[in-house]
């Protein structure tokens, strides 16, 4: 598919390369059937400097549908160019039939500009496949085929972007696909695929199979005349008139030579289009003002190790693969050098991307496994994919930004665009990920403005996925994404793979780490150590959850929880009620105890169970907290009617006991949601001191609609009642702001909450392992626990004496009291500002016996807090002390 015509002048810069350290690709020299594939090595955090793309704006394409269009309906954004000026995007809406207009004058707040209805220029049922933007016009691609493969029609309507209005329609007499402008403005170049019916069973064939005839062609319209009136196509057929292969199609050992199928196409500017044959694996070069072929070749097998090519919901990148690399996308990366992106079709795809010499067909240099890497080291793996091309590396574009000859590599099923430093063309350096709505398919540099804009066309209003615009901005010295990695385990090649962080939890007496762990996303429970201390954090460590006799059973994990004796409480969710469940595991994952939850509560709940668990104390003193997601229900199959009417609309936390096995449990007060098809319940929970817990409610909205995104505390009062007892909550901490700050579609599923050794609060998004999702993992840093939780864990302190006033050298008992009385740490006492005595804190009290000297002295006590605990001071306590009563004296 088209993205932009991009330069091909390879500007000679003194530019060091700045790579990932570990990245690591095919040296220049191997053949396609000899690529090695050294995989991304170990890394903790990007070696090189900035400047740094980041998003800067995220604009929904359903927001700019005409009047009358319902803003739930199927409407995407494909294909965009920009118009001169660097102001204006115009995109392609295959699914609305019409072109859209952005302005993105202020590239932070883009603005929809309309749109024009292909009604308006042919026929409502036309698609637009493409478009380009060259002076006061832009040329509209257009797919009149209706579906019909055998006679396929199209053509490129050239229109006003002042007025809007058509100026003069070409008939390409075949379907089109994707349209280049060269550097000059003279040419326009489309390729007219004329695609395959992947229903149709050619003779001697199997469905799908090629050929299926008419051939693709390519069209070729001189734009030199200034009236644009009077441009016209001239075609360059790819087949002899009889119908039979090009002899060079064949010699270059193509597919299927008399059926090409050209896919994209790209201009250098010596006016030499290349042209991809996707599902012929080939590469054709011609030259525009002869109109001739100048060379063909296959783009060849890629043999790729250590890439992961089996659906079955576990990272385990140990297959290999041996397929034709079917590109999609192509450009000129330097002078005889092309780029393609190896997205594969009906045989084929390589998961990467390729650079090749355009007068040999030799491979400079290839991804390997690299690519996919990248969405492995990014929580991007699409596990749904991986028997599928995987990654599937669909646009690619070029352009000169900021300086540097700069590669842009879209992941179609992983959404992400990888950026690469292209100073040398034969050994792309890779730069950085940058995170994009569901399927990005245009990439668009606009060079003038430091920017890159990226179009995503899958849209499904009913799973809250919807198509856009992203706006990508060079100048960043901290961009907000990634915000968690992953390292690469010492003899193994591929990173640790990872994805749905549903859950955190502080590692006991380590600050700078966190665990983490995924639900069922995946097919197995694992545990992830998180390195915190710098930005991004690090996946350091991964752990799958067994069972004693060494299986790996499917679990839900949804909260976890790490126990200063060692090892882990899981809140394992399930489908039934029964089958949530608390799971305790020692340090290397193993189940050792499982518990069920009471009858009157496991009843109640089902796939909307168990969403957090939180340990407090151990040994004799151990207890356990859940959460439950939603409230119980009389019958939960349907969620209809609640257990506890009279309580409102609440949810539960319970408490168990390790030592006695017993459960207490508290109801907790949910907000409510007027929105059709929302609700709102509990995704987390922490102890923040011994009486204080911190949760996570939360909606089910995203993007634009996303409304409800928060951090409460409650206070949990100690003792069994014989009925839940009613919380009361305060809000710490909206996070929507935040998330919202991130520029993107806001995340739903806000899940994760932990509180680390030294006492930082972090939250984590789970990005759903990319199931209706963008999969991009936002991971916050909320803060220390004392100002995060400030309302929740202030501290009183009183003194009190037994005198006021006494002679010299009589005792003055003083006594302090802290409360909350679970309070420890020390408390100073002072004499006018002055310390005098420091005492620790037993049952939040202390006391301290004085003879005081002579005078009046002003005691206070300073409690100095601890590490869930805010200080605080008593009021000054005077006491007199007279001089000694005089021997003898009555």
């Amino acid at each position: 598919m088209q993205l932009r015509r991009p330069r091909t002048a390879l500007v000679a810069l003194c530019t060091v390369p700045l790579v990932v350290a570990g990245l690591q690709t095919g040296p220049a020299s191997a053949r396609p059937d000899e690529r090695p594939n050294r995989p991304i090595g170990p890394q903790s955090r990007l070696a090189a400097t900035g400047p740094w793309f980041d998003r800067v704006a995220t604009y929904p394409v359903f927001q700019n549908v005409p009047a009358g269009v319902d803003p739930a309906d199927e409407t995407v954004a494909e294909i965009s160019t920009v118009t001169p000026d660097g102001n204006t995007v115009v995109y392609t809406d295959a699914a609305g039939q019409r072109i859209g207009f952005l302005d993105i004058t202020d590239p932070t707040a883009p603005v929809g500009a309309g749109t024009l209805d292909l009604a308006a220029l042919g026929h409502a049922d036309d698609q637009p496949t493409s478009v380009a933007a060259v002076g006061d016009v832009v040329l509209v691609v257009v797919d009149e085929s209706g579906g019909d493969f055998v006679d396929p029609a199209g053509r490129v309507d050239v229109v006003s972007l002042a007025t809007r209005q058509v100026l003069h329609s070409i008939d390409l007499g075949g379907q089109p696909d994707s349209i280049a402008i060269s550097p000059d403005g003279d040419y326009a170049a489309i390729a007219m695929e004329n695609q395959r019916d992947e229903e149709a069973t050619p003779p001697g064939g199997e469905e799908g199979d090629l050929p299926q005839l008419p051939a693709g062609s390519l069209q070729v319209v001189d734009l030199s005349p200034a009236d644009p009136t009077s441009w016209t196509a001239t075609e360059v057929p790819l087949v002899e008139p009889d119908g039979d292969p090009l002899p060079s199609f064949v010699e270059a050992g193509l597919d299927t030579p008399e059926d090409p199928e050209p896919e994209y196409v790209d201009i250098n500017d010596d006016d030499q289009v290349v042209m991809t044959l996707q599902e012929n694996n080939g590469v054709v070069v011609v030259d525009l003002p002869t109109l001739t072929v100048e060379n063909v070749f296959s783009a060849g097998n890629a043999i790729v190790s250590g890439v992961d090519a089996t659906d079955n919901g576990v990272f385990d990148a140990d297959d290999a693969i041996d397929l034709p690399r079917e590109p999609d996308s192509v450009q000129w990366v330097g002078d005889g050098l092309v780029a393609t992106a190896n997205e594969g079709d009906w045989k084929g795809g390589t998961r990467g991307w390729t650079v090749f010499d355009a007068t040999t067909g030799d491979v400079v240099w290839d991804a390997g496994n690299t690519f996919e890497n990248l969405a492995i080291r990014h929580g991007l793996f699409n596990d749904d994919r991986a028997d599928n091309k995987g990654a599937e590396p669909e646009g690619l574009a070029f352009d000169v930004v900021g300086g540097v000859p700069t590669a842009f590599v879209g992941s179609e099923r992983s959404n992400f665009v990888a950026v690469y430093d292209m100073t040398d063309p034969t050994r792309p350096a890779f730069r950085q990920v940058l995170p994009a709505t569901n399927g990005p398919e245009g990439l668009l540099p606009i060079p003038s403005r430091n920017l890159l804009v990226v179009s995503s066309e899958t849209d499904e209003s009913d799973v809250q996925v919807r198509a856009s615009v992203g706006i990508y901005r060079l100048g960043s010295s901290t961009p907000r994404f990634p915000s968690v990695v992953s390292t690469t385990l010492p003899g193994e090649p591929t990173p640790i793979g990872w994805g749905a962080l549903g859950a955190l939890s502080g590692k006991p007496g380590d600050a700078g780490a966190m665990y983490a762990a995924s639900d069922s996303a995946f097919a197995t429970g694992r545990i992830y150590e998180v390195d915190v201390t710098g930005t991004p954090a690090v996946i350091t460590d991964v752990t799958t959850v067994r069972a004693a006799d060494g299986s790996r059973p499917a679990i839900d994990i949804e909260g976890i929880s790490a126990r200063p004796a060692g090892g882990f409480w899981l809140a394992a969710e399930g489908a039934t009620g029964p089958a949530n469940q608390l799971v305790r595991t020692d340090a290397a994952g193993v189940v050792r105890q499982t518990v069920a939850l009471p009858t009157e509560v496991s009843s109640h709940i089902r796939n909307w169970g168990l969403e957090g668990v939180a340990v407090r104390g151990s040994g004799a003193s151990e207890q356990v907290f859940v959460a439950v997601q939603r409230p119980l229900w009389v019958d939960p199959s349907v969620a209809a009617g609640a257990v506890e009417p009279l309580e409102g609309n609440v949810a539960r936390i319970g408490r168990y006991d390790v030592a006695t096995a017993r459960w207490t449990w508290f109801t907790y007060p949910l907000a409510t949601t007027s929105t059709p098809g929302d609700w709102i319940g509990l995704s987390e929970i922490a102890v923040v001191d011994d009486n204080t817990l911190a949760v996570i409610e939360r909606d089910k909205l995203a993007g634009t609609r996303a409304a409800f995104k928060r951090v409460y505390t409650v206070d949990v009062p100690a003792g069994t009642p014989s009925r839940p007892t009613r919380l009361a909550k305060r809000l710490a901490v909206d996070l929507l702001p935040a998330m919202r700050a991130q520029k993107g579609w806001t995340q739903e599923k806000l899940e994760g909450l932990g509180i680390a050794a030294d006492g930082a609060v972090i939250a984590v998004t789970d990005n759903d392992g990319l199931s209706d999702a963008t999969g991009e993992s936002q991971l916050y840093r909320l803060g220390g626990l004392k100002r995060v939780f400030a309302a929740s864990i202030g501290t009183t302190t009183g003194l009190r004496t037994t005198k006021r006033t006494v002679r010299r050298g009589q005792p003055v008992t003083l006594t302090v009291r802290v409360g909350p009385s679970f309070t420890t740490g020390v408390v100073r006492l002072t004499d006018r500002g002055r310390v005098v005595r420091t005492l620790r804190l037993r049952g939040g009290a202390a006391r301290v016996t004085l003879r005081p000297a002579r005078g009046v002295h002003r005691y206070r006590a300073v409690y100095a807090g601890a590490a869930d605990a805010l200080g605080s001071a008593s009021k000054v306590v005077p006491v007199t002390v007279l001089k000694k009563k005089p021997r003898g004296r009555r």
